[in-house]
């Protein structure tokens, strides 16, 4: 780092009896009091080069031999000024960039300009800052972090200003131009004078080699940089992206849960002191969210949801949590399910995790590409020139359409695969409510599930979490599974789960004797408890099945669980008769509890509600096949 040396004589300031003074053969006849602390010195040297002292004197009366001047808001204490006193002393005096912005501000404060006297100590403070400090990296990163204690000095005299130039021009240069680099702005190095010629032995580091460095300022100081860098557009996105990881891992902590605000025995001290550290952070996290750039993907999603997590803690403003919420919907298929679990400290809602803020996130995310292309898009601008293209050139507009399209399909499967999970973890929470629970399931597109595994034991963990279900409630919880997205495991389980609806079970029995006979297999005996279950009902599972058609096709509305299953007829009706009297009673409990409202994002219903036309159709399957036979 550089620095600079004036004067020529020895320091001969001593101290004797809390009083400062300076070795001379000559009488002092000027005390200077600065902030409790008293010097006695000569007025001749000091009031040659320091007009301020120079009025002072002037308009005070001399009562004894000292004459006596007050300077109680001196910016930069005892050291910036006797600084000064030195340089009119003669005596040698060290700058840096540690201690010229004080030096500076006092030399201001004492109005040593060239109109006192040629070659003044401001002229060479202006002369060093200029050619020095700001051609320097870490030398103008230390003179913009010591402004901070002489904010509105530094404002006027364009200090800050200055540095914030200078830093983020030099981050908008190429990384061989610049003379200290972050590869070893750690080290001590460079230490010559202001004459002197900068080592070049180490070569600059990678393209965010400024990141770190300027991690040190305060939010205020980086803020107002990181706005001049991207300002200046020559940046990438990503390196910015980077750069505020690394500030926000420098500065936010490991924020935790807060401390319960009812606590007796913490004091009024204690409480002021958590309130002020988290309004700090607070200020901190709202200033980061400001600088992350537009572009998607410029930070991880992770990084976004651990802000997220922290605004949710520290009560960030509503459109912080917002913006983040935003951003993390536009890339939310890099998300896994612990990012998702953001603790909730809502007075409202009991619940372990914000499941509302979740649905927020998944909305944004619904928000992009829901009307894929599917044909090459037209304008009236562009008729003209469309008409005139070859087919191949449509041909390879359409693919590239088709393209962004299944980008967006894989997204959404990714997703669904983290919900899923996420349902599982907020299931276990005894205080969800079930309307939050099946409006997250429902939010996913069903295409956008290959498989129910993961559906199915989410609802499993929520109705051991809730045994007080009633039935139309647990029947409402079920309806988003599809028995036919089941894997053999599942169903395995799902027919031997007692908590599940009568309904369920026997969806998940029929679709697995028709996928049995459907690969020619012997259908499996059931369980004691799932005989005496449908005993219960009235249902004899011990019927054999005909066997099935390979080649019979059913409308798509009828393709549900029970696909291509084939039972005699009085069976059949009466299976069919119990089933529309639960759905009957499902209709009636659903209207009296008002669990009936349709999600925000309801997909295509799994199972329908009336399914005559479907045993209908079984049943002419069934006489067909017997004809044939």
């Amino acid at each position: 780092m550089k620095f600079m040396k004036l004067g020529s004589r020895p320091d001969t300031f001593y101290t004797a009896e809390a009083v400062r003074s300076v070795s001379s053969e000559v009488s002092s006849d000027l005390i200077i009091q600065v902030k409790g602390s008293r010097y006695l010195l000569h007025k001749f040297p000091l009031l040659s080069k320091c007009l301020r002292l120079q009025r002072l004197c002037s308009e005070s009366l001399e009562s004894s031999q000292h004459q006596i001047i007050q300077l109680p808001d001196f910016p930069g204490g005892i050291e910036a000024f006797e600084l000064c006193a030195k340089f009119c002393y003669g005596i040698t005096i060290t700058l840096s960039a540690y201690n010229i912005v004080a030096a500076r501000c006092a030399a201001e404060y004492l109005q040593m300009t060239e109109d006192v006297e040629k070659g003044n100590l401001i002229c060479k403070l202006e002369v060093f800052f200029n050619s020095c400090i700001l051609n320097g990296w870490k030398d103008s990163i230390v003179t913009l972090q010591s402004t901070k204690e002489f904010p509105l000095w530094s404002e006027d005299l364009g200090i800050t200003s200055r540095c914030i130039e200078a830093i983020a021009s030099k981050v908008l240069t190429h990384p061989s131009k610049i003379s200290l680099s972050h590869s070893y702005s750690r080290r001590a190095r460079d230490d010559v004078s202001c004459n002197g010629t900068e080592s070049q032995r180490h070569k600059p580091a990678s393209k965010g080699w400024w990141a770190e460095d300027m991690a040190e300022l305060g939010i205020d100081l980086y803020w107002r940089t990181m706005v001049a860098i991207k300002s200046g557009g020559k940046i990438a996105s990503n390196l910015i992206g980077n750069a505020l990881k690394i500030y926000a891992a420098r500065w936010l902590p490991n924020i935790s849960r807060p401390r319960n605000s009812n606590n007796e025995e913490a004091s009024d001290s204690d409480s002021d002191l958590v309130n002020e550290i988290n309004s700090k952070h607070r200020l901190l996290l709202e200033s980061i969210v400001s600088l992350l750039p537009a572009d998607k993907g410029a930070v991880s999603c992770s990084f976004l949801l651990k802000l997220l997590k922290a605004a949710n803690i520290l009560n960030a403003s509503s459109s912080s949590k917002m913006e983040l919420a935003r951003r993390v919907g536009l890339q939310l298929e890099e998300a896994t399910v612990n990012d998702l679990l953001i603790p909730s400290f809502s007075y409202a809602s009991d619940t372990l995790y914000d499941v509302d803020l979740v649905m927020t996130i998944l909305e944004q995310f619904m928000l992009q590409g829901q009307s894929p292309p599917t044909s090459p898009p037209r304008s009236k601008l562009g008729f003209e020139r469309r008409r005139s293209r070859s087919a191949e050139n449509i041909d390879l507009e359409f693919q590239e359409s088709r393209r962004s399209s299944s980008a967006s399909h894989s997204s959404k499967l990714k997703v669904a695969k983290v919900v899923d999970g996420y349902l599982q973890e907020i299931a276990r929470d005894v205080n969800l409510p079930l309307s939050k629970f099946i409006a997250l399931a429902e939010s996913i597109p069903d295409f956008a599930r290959l498989d129910h595994d993961d559906l199915y034991r989410a609802i499993d963990i929520y109705l051991k979490a809730h045994p007080a279900l009633n039935k139309s409630e647990r029947k409402r919880l079920c309806q988003t599974l599809d028995c036919k997205k089941l894997s053999v495991e599942a169903c395995m389980h799902a027919a031997q789960n007692e908590l599940l609806p009568l309904r369920v079970v026997v969806q998940v029995l029929f679709f697995e004797q028709a996928r049995a006979a459907m690969a020619g297999d012997k259908v499996t005996e059931l369980p004691s408890n799932i005989k005496a279950l449908l005993a219960s009902h009235k249902i004899d599972p011990s019927r054999p099945t005909a066997a099935l058609s390979t080649t019979t096709s059913f409308p798509a509305e009828d393709q549900w669980s029970v696909s291509g299953l084939k039972s005699p007829k009085s069976k059949l009706s009466s299976l069919r008769m119990k089933l529309a009297e639960d759905d009957d009673l499902d209709e009636n409990d659903l209207q009296s509890n008002g669990l009936g409202r349709t999600s925000k994002f309801k997909t295509i219903r799994t199972l329908p509600t009336r399914p005559k036309r479907m045993f209908s159709k079984l049943l002419s399957i069934n006489r067909s096949a017997s004809e044939k036979n």
